[in-house]
């Protein structure tokens, strides 16, 4: 398989079924955005943390090839869309477990904190970061064309889950966590 084919040297992508479309489509500005934050994941899921985190940012990126594979596709073509993997609400609970399991042993939040602290705390909260705006821009795309409704409860929950995740690996690293004290 050829990686370059030369049809994008114009400024135009294909669409799962051939259809083709701007660069800058917010469509592709969507899944492009999942795309960076599946590569965000897959770098903290290289860190030296705990096999859980490992197997839930693991299971998370394979969710995350799915809702993919939805944004690229044209949903007024119905036949495309039910050939397409099913996103599996499976990962919302996971995400909600696991974030309940790691709250029971954090302190409870009583300041907002600085992301920092420690570099895979740092790189677990610039995945937060753009897990957000693939949401922002995935919410955009939703009032001008259909989505699948389960992507944004998803990628909702996935920010919480990437939040705590922060604050649990401040605490499995012995890391303080920096409060942010506003100055009067």
């Amino acid at each position: 398989m050829k990686i370059y084919t030369k049809t994008g040297d114009q400024g135009t992508t294909s669409l799962y079924g051939g259809q083709r479309i701007d660069k800058n489509d917010l469509r592709i500005i969507s899944y492009g955005s999942i795309d960076e934050l599946n590569a965000h994941l897959g770098l903290l899921r290289d860190m030296p943390i705990a096999v859980t985190h490992k197997y839930t940012i693991h299971c998370v990126q394979e969710t995350l090839f799915v809702i993919g594979s939805h944004l690229a596709t044209n949903n007024k073509k119905i036949k495309l869309t039910s050939s397409l993997p099913k996103i599996s609400q499976k990962i919302l609970l996971h995400l909600e477990t696991q974030i309940d399991e790691m709250n029971n042993v954090l302190s409870p939040m009583t300041h907002f904190i600085l992301p920092g602290g420690h570099h895979i705390v740092s790189h677990c909260h610039i995945a937060r970061t753009v897990c957000r705006r693939a949401e922002r821009n995935v919410c955009g795309l939703a009032k001008t064309a259909t989505i699948n409704p389960e992507i944004i409860p998803i990628l909702n929950r996935l920010s919480d889950y990437l939040f705590v995740l922060a604050r649990k690996l401040a605490h499995e690293l012995n890391v303080e966590e920096i409060k942010w004290i506003p100055k009067k």
